[in-house]
């Protein structure tokens, strides 16, 4: 343990590390989705019609929607855009949107940001896309500097919390009245993984997606192993 000149503990030293630029707008692409930048207009029509897909329970643990329309989705969309320390995407699986997430919380300062307000449709979820898709995300953010991603839900989202966990993320406590919405209260569950974990986790991720780790009807023939 290190200790400063009075005999106190300290952190461990940056070694030389910079704050990191804010993560540009831009496209990401992997085997078998791509993520774009969000845009109302170009994305709201395809969004809506995979959204008006899925069961009203979508929405449970999401703190807006859901949507009358595309033109509503449009307006939060466009909201979404212009929010301080927000970067939001489109997922895109062959050219079609069917699904949207942010980095959100964004403290390039700090080096920490989060992925968040995870809206993926019924044919995004638990697929091969939608585990590509966090992978993009966390791989882009460690490669601009980032030092932490961060990864946070309502401590009783059961199925958010497992998917954290299944992507490596480490639980870190809960957050008790963190926030609320939708009219109630909200005790809010930490994740995250730090740069120092993610070349292990990120040389996970690149095995499973491997083609030959799927079959000819696209299952996975071994899961992914984070450890977790």
């Amino acid at each position: 343990m290190r200790v400063n000149d009075f005999g106190q503990p300290i952190g461990p030293d940056l070694d030389g590390w910079q704050p990191p630029e804010f993560p540009p707008a831009q496209s990401h692409r992997g085997r078998v989705v791509e993520l774009v930048p969000l845009d109302g207009a170009t994305h709201a029509e395809d969004l809506m019609a995979v959204f008006n897909e899925a069961e009203d329970s979508l929405w449970t643990y999401i703190g807006f929607g859901p949507f009358a329309d595309a033109s509503e989705l449009a307006s939060l969309i466009d909201n979404l855009r212009g929010r301080s320390g927000w970067q939001p995407f489109a997922v895109a699986v062959g050219g079609q949107a069917i699904g949207m997430l942010s980095y959100l919380r964004i403290d390039a300062a700090a080096g920490c940001l989060e992925i968040g307000s995870i809206i993926f449709g019924p044919g995004l979820s638990q697929t091969t896309a939608a585990t590509e898709t966090i992978f993009l995300l966390i791989d882009h953010a460690f490669d601009l500097g980032y030092r932490r991603v961060e990864w946070k839900c309502d401590s009783l989202n059961a199925p958010s919390r497992a998917a954290a966990e299944r992507f490596g993320f480490r639980y870190e406590g809960t957050f008790v009245k963190a926030t609320h919405y939708k009219g109630r209260s909200r005790d809010t569950a930490w994740f995250a993984i730090t740069d120092d974990r993610w070349p292990d986790l990120r040389a996970a991720f690149v095995a499973w997606l491997e083609p030959t780790n799927f079959d000819a009807e696209g299952r996975q023939i071994e899961r992914l192993d984070t450890g977790s």
